[in-house]
């Protein structure tokens, strides 16, 4: 294969793109006030709270990770994106409501009201580390990996840094205002991006009918060790590696409950929310977005199975670990599957669309690295500064957020190398992600649904949740047990969920009730139920969230079913 390059045109095209998103993120940027600058002065229309959600989820790195996941014929990689559809669902009902009527900046602010300050704190911490190490870093490398193609003969550090640069440029001054104005413009040109790609490659593959039969030849060939049923079946055996039906029944709904309904870098975006129907219309309205990412997004990655199985990418320089330790250099794409994705644009997209797609990858990027870095700056405002500190102004706020994001890009960019030790990004992501979730999702379950839980059963169950999680992690790198570590992470956060369940009932039960008010206003109840309805019922159907959901629910069955 011979070195990948940029037309003049794609690379000027570019340069243009993203010159004109930091001025359109800059023109966007509100900073008046922390509620400006932190939650985008709460006026955010449904249309744009659900974009928003859709492109900080489908960032370039959710991207490169479902394509080449679908590449190893793991094409069960949508299970992820079709239960978000159903988790956002739940979150929209039972959720949301909870969030916008308490006024909360922040997720862990949230658990201070329902519980205590233990809880607050804890959760803050564990969210910064995921800021940091899941999504601005996944961020950076993805945007690593495409300039990698470009220029080879950069060192990924420098790649990183520049790139770090580029998502505080606008992110730092403007605030979430910028970033979720920036997120509408990328997701928009994503998906048409993704729309044409996948046109141009099933075209090489010959159609539907094309990929089936090239699939079968591969088969009887040996070179694929699924047969087309298998490949583009969703719901695997229970001995699957990659997804066992268990797995997707009792695990990947954690983790999607965790991401959408209790992280800080998701429902931030809600809690900009102009009211609550807009604040659920957007909601419903991303997990609709998450539906067609199978045919965009997934499929063109199998494709490639066909078209590029054999292309030598030596000529990258990409350096990847090898099995027996140290280092390699990637020569094809079941060495470096994340390269799945850059490799499909560079070989099909003609000179123009080939830069307008790249600058669209590129700035949903740097805008889902922007999302994460002013979340965590939020976090770190207005969950620890702001309390040692309460006589701080609006302003001297809006400063500490603009400082912390400095602090944290530099972080971000000094992990994001670490993630190469992984095998495929999606990987890397899910992995950690069903490690940190379960005990978080007990505390929030519980103390929205029983009117028992306590503070000491929360803060206790997230306790425990955690040294048990590390010591998972530390098992798995350190081969310490290998019966535990031989368990698949899908089964693992299940597992972990009950426990820390269990502890949060036994030590609530253990000591005092809650206080009335940590209770009366944070767990759910018939009556907001019955009061809801009564609202509704002055609304037509289409504004009506319920019905709403129950369409979304019935397209997720469909398209599943299609794919069972």
């Amino acid at each position: 294969m011979e070195k990948f390059e940029l037309n003049w045109i794609d690379a000027s095209i570019m340069v243009v793109y993203a010159i004109a998103m930091v001025w359109y993120g800059l023109s966007k940027a509100k900073q008046q006030s922390s509620e400006d600058y932190f939650l985008a002065g709460r006026d955010m229309t449904w249309p744009i709270v659900g974009i928003s959600l859709f492109a900080a989820n489908i960032s370039s790195s959710t991207l490169i990770g479902l394509t080449s996941d679908a590449y190893n014929t793991n094409i069960a990689v949508y299970n992820y994106e079709w239960m978000a559809a159903v988790v956002l669902i739940f979150f929209s009902i039972f959720f949301l409501p909870f969030y916008l009527r308490s006024g909360v900046y922040t997720m862990p602010e949230f658990l201070e009201r329902r519980y205590d300050s233990r809880s607050r704190y804890y959760f803050s911490f564990i969210t910064l580390i995921g800021n940091v190490v899941i999504d601005t870093a996944a961020g950076l490398y993805a945007g690593n990996l495409i300039l990698k193609i470009i220029f080879p003969e950069l060192d990924t550090w420098i790649i990183i840094s520049l790139l770090a640069f580029a998502a505080a440029a606008y992110t730092i001054p403007g605030g979430l205002s910028s970033v979720v104005h920036t997120e509408v413009i990328q997701a928009i040109l994503l998906i048409m991006g993704s729309i044409v790609l996948t046109w141009f490659t099933f075209s090489e593959v010959g159609g539907w009918d094309g990929l089936i039969a090239g699939l079968q030849d591969k088969f009887n060939n040996g070179e694929i060790q699924k047969t087309p049923d298998e490949v583009f079946s969703l719901v695997r055996p229970l001995n699957d590696s990659y997804m066992p039906w268990t797995g997707l029944v009792f695990g990947v709904p954690i983790l999607g409950f965790y991401f959408w309904a209790n992280n800080q870098f998701m429902v931030q975006r809600v809690l900009s929310a102009k009211n609550l129907n807009q604040g659920r219309w957007g909601a419903l309205f991303a997990g609709l977005l998450k539906l067609p990412v199978i045919f965009i997004m997934v499929l063109p990655g199998t494709a490639a199975i066909l078209l590029y199985s054999e292309l030598d990418l030596s000529v990258l320089n990409y350096a990847i670990p090898l099995e027996n330790g140290g280092t390699g250099i990637c020569s094809s794409l079941k060495d470096c599957p994340n390269m799945t994705y850059p490799v499909l644009l560079f070989s099909l997209l003609p000179t123009g669309l080939l830069g307008l797609v790249l600058a669209g990858l590129l700035a949903a990027m740097s805008s889902s690295i922007s999302a994460t870095l002013n979340s965590a700056s939020t976090l770190i405002t207005m969950d620890f500064v702001n309390k040692i500190n309460p006589n701080l102004e609006s302003k001297q706020l809006v400063k500490v957020g603009q400082i912390a994001t400095v602090v944290l890009v530099i972080l971000a960019a000094v992990w994001t190398p670490q993630i190469e030790k992984f095998g495929s990004l999606f990987e890397y992501l899910q992995i950690v992600l069903g490690l940190i979730c379960p005990p978080v999702v007990a505390v929030f379950i519980l103390g929205l649904f029983w009117k028992r839980a306590n503070a000491n059963g929360a803060f206790y169950s997230l306790l425990v949740g955690f040294i048990l999680a590390l010591f998972m992690i530390i098992s798995q790198i350190g081969g310490l047990i290998p019966e535990l570590n031989e368990i698949h992470f899908l089964h693992k956060a299940p597992i972990l969920l009950l426990v820390c369940l269990l502890l949060h009932v036994v030590f609530s039960l253990a000591s005092a009730k809650p206080p009335a008010e940590k209770v009366k206003d944070y767990t759910y109840s018939m009556t907001i139920f019955k009061e809801e309805t009564k609202e509704l019922a002055t609304l037509p159907w289409y504004q009506n969230f319920r019905y709403l959901a129950v369409i979304l629910l019935v397209i997720t069955i469909i398209i599943v079913g299609a794919f069972w």
